[in-house]
Order: C-alpha cells, then structure tokens, then sequence
C-alpha cells in the first residue's frame, strides 16, 4: 500500500519537482517498503505514549535525512516539497496537516484512540524534520551602526571570520543632533559566535547601535566559510 500511494506522488514529482528526486525516492520507498514487510523487532514497549513520542522521533529523523539527500520516503513528503517551493510552508507542516486529514478519517473508520496517538507522533515527527532539514545550525542577522565602523569590520573580520556587507547611511536625525555620512555593517552569524562578535563590538565602540534579528533562510555569500587572516 505504502508503494501504491506513493505513485500519483511520484508522478507529481517527476512533472513539476525533480526527476533526480523520483529516481531516488523510488529506490528508498521500495527499501522502506520491503523494509517494513520484513521486520522482525522485538516490541520495546506497550506504553502508547512512549511509542508515539520515540516513533515520531525516528520517523522525524529518517524523513529528514531522507530528504536532505535528495528522495523522500512517501508521497506526503512530495507534497511538502512542492508547496513549500511555490508557497514557503515548512515541509513538517505539510507532513503533519496531511496525515492529520489521514488520521481524522482512521478517526472515523478504526478507532479514535490509534488516530490521537498517531497525530502526537507525527507533530513530534514534523518538528524533528523541519529541524534536521534547516540543519543544527541557527543564525543570527546584526545591523551594526557606529562611528568607527571601519575598525569594527577589521576586528570581525580578523576575530570572528564572517562575511560582511557594508551599507552606505546617515546618521543625526535626532531633534538636536546634525546629520553625519557613516558606513552601516551587516552580517549574519551562528548564534554560538553571538557573545564573541558583541565583545568585538564592545572593545571598539560600546556606544555602537545594534540590531539583531532571527535567519530563517540563507542563500549564497561568504557564511559557512570562515576567512583566514591572511586572505
């Protein structure tokens, strides 16, 4: 069965995602499938709660790597892809409102306990996959405004090792104050260089103007690549 949904996915990939992905996705549908036929675990547990939560866990974790390796393990994942390409949805959001449908009908023809447990499972299992697919990594954007900005952007650059982009602003639009020509700094970060990047700023100019912000998506610049002193 789990072979058989997944086909009009398939066919849906093949046409308006990735033909690479159907390829693949065939191969990891078929081994999950065969998979699953074949298993012979002992059972662990009988706590449902248990099952729910661990089970959500271990799915989360293979439909996310999964997917960060180009296939997907059903047809539900192909979905998330395609409306989270036209529409930005998080691809565990798309998992979980899709099985949730799924489960309101299992609600309606098995039995309403097995429907609840199996949607706790997957809204563990949609936020680990959200979370293995953005990566362990979280990122933080500064804007950096500052009279010594020049000596700023040396120190991150010699200290910290991140990508810069350098705005050209204006300063002194206070009531009492003149307006000044200066540089704006902007930079995005890992948040575990947070506290190192602030003791860069403090040790130049701690009257500097700092504003943080969440990444929720990065594309392309000098990020991952941590610049050497030396070039």
């Amino acid at each position: 069965m789990l072979v058989a949904l997944s086909v009009p996915f398939l066919v849906l990939a093949y046409f308006t995602v990735s033909r690479s992905i159907v390829f693949r996705s065939i191969i990891s549908i078929l081994g999950l499938a065969v998979s699953i036929q074949l298993e012979t675990f002992d059972i662990i547990t009988d706590d449902k709660l248990l099952i729910a939560i661990f089970g959500g866990l271990f799915v989360g974790l293979g439909i996310g790597i999964t997917i960060r390796n180009g296939a997907v393990l059903d047809g539900s994942e192909i979905l998330g892809i395609y409306i989270n390409d036209r529409f930005g949805v998080s691809i565990g959001q798309v998992i979980l409102a899709f099985n949730i449908i799924l489960f309101g009908i299992t609600a309606l023809v098995i039995n309403l306990d097995v429907a609840l447990y199996s949607i706790l499972a997957f809204l563990v299992t949609a936020k680990v996959t959200d979370f293995i697919i953005r990566g362990f990594e979280d990122f933080i954007g500064l804007m950096i405004v500052s009279r010594k900005s020049e000596e700023i952007r040396t120190s991150i650059l010699n200290d910290v090792g991140t990508g810069l982009t350098i705005y050209k602003g204006s300063s002194g639009y206070a009531p009492t104050a003149d307006s000044e020509d200066l540089h704006i700094i902007h930079t995005v970060i890992n948040r575990i260089d947070l506290r190192r990047i602030h003791r860069v700023i403090d040790a130049t100019d701690p009257r500097a103007f700092v504003v943080e912000y969440d990444v929720n998506n990065i594309k392309g610049g000098v990020l991952r690549r941590y610049l050497k002193k030396k070039g």
